[in-house]
């Protein structure tokens, strides 16, 4: 215990180096896509659509024009609600007819198109989310108060990092989902002939710099999960 305590209460605790790389990778992808939207953001489509008028084209063509697309404030808050379905779009993407806005409004328009044809990764996810919210606000909870009880908290910890797994699944499986959605968007784009080819090109851009901030997400996500698993995993074991 003595050893045990030193290395945790005293010594350099490594692990520390998961949540690091997690964080940096995190704010790496997040100005990675600012500076890729703000770049894109400035070069004007040549079909001078909005990124509204484009969502309504692609809602409207693959059969959904009872989904009605929003004004949202904020940056970068688009979404598609599939419990509402809703299309939001943000003041950058809305009344914008920019590459990027185009191209974010189209991706947005894929999970719309997913949800109607019951894609299977979209499915599962959105079963999952009351449980990955849970995990989310809950996992590390639990895993502390399993350490308050000592030894007899092992079931705790161990039920803590189960449910801090079903968040790090979230994050997991909402990869597919944006990669499918954002080769929808282009595809839709290019057979629609909203964006010219070099046009489509920079939307790709911009679509996969947003993807890199799932993948940071979901790597961070990962790297804390298997942090837990070292330090409580070992400290049982010293038990």
């Amino acid at each position: 215990m003595v050893n045990g305590m030193s290395y945790y209460g005293y010594g350099f605790d490594w692990t520390y180096l998961l949540v690091l790389a997690g964080a940096i990778l995190s704010i790496w992808a997040s100005a990675r896509v600012n500076s890729t939207f703000q770049k894109y953001a400035k070069v004007r489509s040549m079909s001078g659509m909005s990124g509204a008028q484009v969502a309504r084209v692609i809602l409207d063509r693959n059969g959904l024009s009872h989904i009605p697309v929003e004004h949202v404030s904020g940056n970068l808050s688009d979404h598609y609600d599939p419990t509402r379905k809703v299309l939001r779009l943000s003041d950058s993407t809305y009344q914008s007819d920019s590459v990027a806005a185009i191209g974010v409004a189209a991706h947005e328009c894929g999970h719309a198109i997913q949800h109607k044809e019951g894609y299977g990764p979209l499915k599962f996810r959105n079963t999952i989310v009351p449980a990955a919210n849970l995990g989310s606000r809950m996992g590390i909870p639990i895993i502390l108060l399993g350490l308050f009880f000592g030894a007899g908290g092992s079931f705790l910890v161990n039920l803590g990092i189960w449910v801090f797994s079903i968040a790090v699944l979230f994050q997991i499986i909402t990869l597919p989902v944006e990669f499918n959605a954002s080769a929808r968007a282009l595809q839709v784009l290019e057979n629609y002939g909203i964006l010219g080819m070099e046009e489509n090109r920079k939307a790709k851009k911009v679509l996969s710099a947003a993807a890199m901030t799932y993948v940071a997400a979901a790597a961070s996500s990962i790297l804390q999960l298997l942090r837990l698993i070292i330090l409580f995993g070992g400290k049982r074991s010293r038990d």
